[in-house]
């Protein structure tokens, strides 16, 4: 099987080689950058399958990063774990909606980053072979991991493909926050709930095309969660 790459930017030489060590042992082949620069060049050039991106980098904000990584049509897709010593909610939140896919606050546990970076992974690479889904003119192909309104593609993160795959695999059920975490992160992979309306948002503004707007299929359930609900679409 062919080793999976992870792309490490972060300036601090001791985080690093204590990210080499523990990503080598389980497995992984290792790439470092130690600011923005670097870390764009690595990810053009090598094509890691999963970046770790340092919050604060000499030179500017990890966001510039990840803004221009999920701006660039061959990278869009990558996956991203933000390492980050910001623990304040708005700080978090700006993360996620530029485009992170977690993140993770330092001082961390090497035993759980590698849990998370494996259950990102999987969320990014599985794509279940199924049979197209098709509310009116939004068709969801599980098979590509492609999304089409009015045969026009939908740009969407692995994330928010999977959640709403899931979604429209299970219509008109209320569920709560915990059991889409359950379902679409993982059940041993710990994820604050939050999180969960970020992705939320996210997918709601990429089903806002000029084609249809597709947006209110998922359902805010006051007290409980989210439901994805055709019932009343016009």
């Amino acid at each position: 099987m062919t080793e999976l790459t992870v792309l490490v930017v972060d300036d601090e030489p001791a985080i690093r080689d204590m990210l080499r060590m523990a990503l080598e042992i389980a497995g992984f082949r290792y790439i470092e950058a130690e600011n923005i620069r670097e870390g764009y060049r690595l990810v053009v050039d090598e094509r890691p399958d999963l970046v770790l991106l340092d919050w604060m980098l000499p030179g500017g904000s990890g966001l510039e990063l990840l803004h221009r990584i999920k701006r660039c049509d061959t990278s869009r897709e990558l996956p991203v774990i933000m390492l980050t010593a910001k623990t304040t909610e708005d700080n978090l939140i700006q993360g996620l909606e530029v485009g992170a896919d977690d993140y993770i606050t330092k001082p961390f546990a090497p035993r759980e980053l590698l849990a998370r970076i494996r259950a990102l992974l999987r969320r990014s690479t599985r794509g279940v072979a199924t049979a197209p889904i098709q509310v009116h003119q939004l068709v969801l192909d599980g098979e590509s991991r492609r999304v089409h309104i009015a045969e026009v593609a939908v740009e969407l993160g692995p994330t928010e493909f999977n959640l709403l795959q899931f979604f429209m695999s299970h219509p008109e059920r209320a569920y709560r926050r915990s059991q889409l975490l359950d379902q679409v992160w993982g059940a041993n992979v710990y994820v604050e709930e939050r999180t969960i309306d970020v992705h939320i948002r996210r997918l709601r503004k990429a089903l806002q095309s000029p084609q249809g707007d597709y947006s209110a299929l998922i359902q805010t359930v006051r007290g409980t969660g989210y439901r994805f609900s055709s019932r009343d679409f016009v």
